[in-house]
């Protein structure tokens, strides 16, 4: 995929000056009329997201020659720093990764990863992969976990905007009854118990997957500090000097928030979004909504963000995706009521198992639909594509199932490049 660049954002969203530069002499040396720009979602490192943009960006010049589009595309891939657990492999993508050892162990790649995006936090790192490789009994070494959990991820009170749909949360999952948290969690995986010693251990599954969740709800605000106060500012940058170009954002998971998030970033009078395409979402499927279902004083953190795009906004979604289909939601639900994981996927599911939800006038449309009939030309829209992300095991299923030339196509025929 030529020409390609890389824009790197940190934490706080500041942007490498050096590679915005760069990218915005490239596009004038390859008179690049549309840039097709992609933000990974959960991922440990470069080469992973890297890799990630190559095996997507692969089929577009062949789809833009079938249809003799005469647009010059260009690829950005977005770096910034986010994180998946390494027992999590991605279909057809890691064929040599094999299955995590048996028991919720932290092995070397993901402490590894943990210390890198909580800088500073080593100790307790050390300490959370000593309790689950020991899972010693007793409520209070839960507490502890748990504890040890709020200190990595900073989540340790009410933040504002801390999901889509509501002003000022914290995960129940940080502040209920620790044990009882983990016991959802380790029913909701689906595990037998792990027996060690004739003691039943099945707990430290829930355990472990509070680690996970909590890291991914960390990434999930930072995902959109990145993209409203990094990635916005940059697109009005790049409007600035390049007023023609047409800009198609593609995000996957987290990187869907980030990119979503980033509308709301865009300088005043900013119109060079011409397509917004979020595969397997992980945000709320309520993000676009105009009021919320279960509280009409309130609407979605991105309500009317559609309108700034010159074009749709699609949602690609999936049934067989797990990790948003079950996980998310349970650790999304409020505090008010944790111990009841009926009807979450209703309040609390991610547009990436559903699509968008409660927004006027938003068309839905099989995967055979978007490839062959009309495709909307604004709004939001939500695709079912469940016919090609299917493939992944637990605890993430189809998550990550993304690298097909159907969903290429879905992005051309989202920007009315094919």
């Amino acid at each position: 995929m030529e020409p390609y660049w890389e824009l790197t954002f940190d934490a706080d969203g500041d942007v490498d000056v050096i590679q915005l530069s760069a990218l915005t002499a490239g596009l004038s040396a390859y008179d690049v009329t549309d840039l097709v720009l992609f933000s990974h979602g959960w991922n440990s490192d470069r080469s992973g997201a890297t890799r990630l943009y190559d095996d997507f960006f692969r089929p577009i010049p062949a789809l833009l020659r079938e249809a003799s589009a005469k647009a010059r595309i260009g690829y950005v891939g977005v770096l910034w720093p986010s994180m998946r657990f390494s027992d999590e492999p991605i279909p057809d993508f890691e064929p040599s990764a094999v299955a995590p050892a048996a028991g919720p162990l932290l092995d070397g790649p993901t402490q590894a990863a943990l210390i890198q995006v909580f800088p500073g936090h080593e100790d307790v790192v050390r300490q959370l992969a000593a309790l689950l490789r020991e899972r010693p009994d007793g409520d209070a070494p839960i507490a502890d976990f748990v504890r040890l959990v709020r200190e990595l991820t900073g989540i340790s009170g009410p933040v504002a905007d801390a999901t889509d749909d509501a002003p000022t949360v914290v995960p129940a999952m940080l502040t209920d009854d620790p044990v009882g948290v983990c016991e959802v969690f380790a029913d909701a995986l689906g595990k037998g118990p792990t027996l060690l010693g004739g003691l039943d251990k099945r707990i430290w599954n829930g355990a472990h997957e509070v680690l996970r969740q909590a890291t991914y709800y960390a990434m999930k605000r930072r995902a959109g500090t990145v993209g409203e106060h990094g990635l916005g500012p940059a697109l009005g940058e790049l409007a600035a000097v390049r007023r023609a170009l047409r800009i198609h954002l593609v995000g996957h998971s987290f990187g869907g928030r980030l990119v979503s998030f980033a509308l709301r970033g865009l300088p005043g009078g900013v119109r060079n979004v011409k397509s917004v395409t979020l595969l397997q979402g992980a945000f709320s499927h309520y993000a676009f909504a105009e009021q919320l279902p279960h509280d009409k004083s309130h609407s979605g953190a991105l309500r009317d963000a559609q309108l700034r795009v010159d074009g749709p906004v699609v949602s690609c979604y999936s049934s067989h995706d797990e990790a948003l289909g079950t996980l998310y939601p349970l650790a999304s639900k409020l505090a008010d009521d944790s111990r009841s994981i009926f009807e979450l996927g209703d309040r609390w599911g991610a547009m990436g198992h559903d699509g968008i939800q409660a927004v006027d006038a938003c068309e839905r449309l099989s995967l055979a639909e978007a490839l062959a009939g009309r495709f909307p030309a604004g709004g939001c829209v939500s695709v079912d594509a469940s016919a090609v992300v299917r493939n992944g095991g637990p605890p993430s299923g189809a998550h990550s199932d993304i690298c097909h030339a159907e969903l290429a196509r879905v992005v051309l025929r989202a920007g009315r490049l094919a």
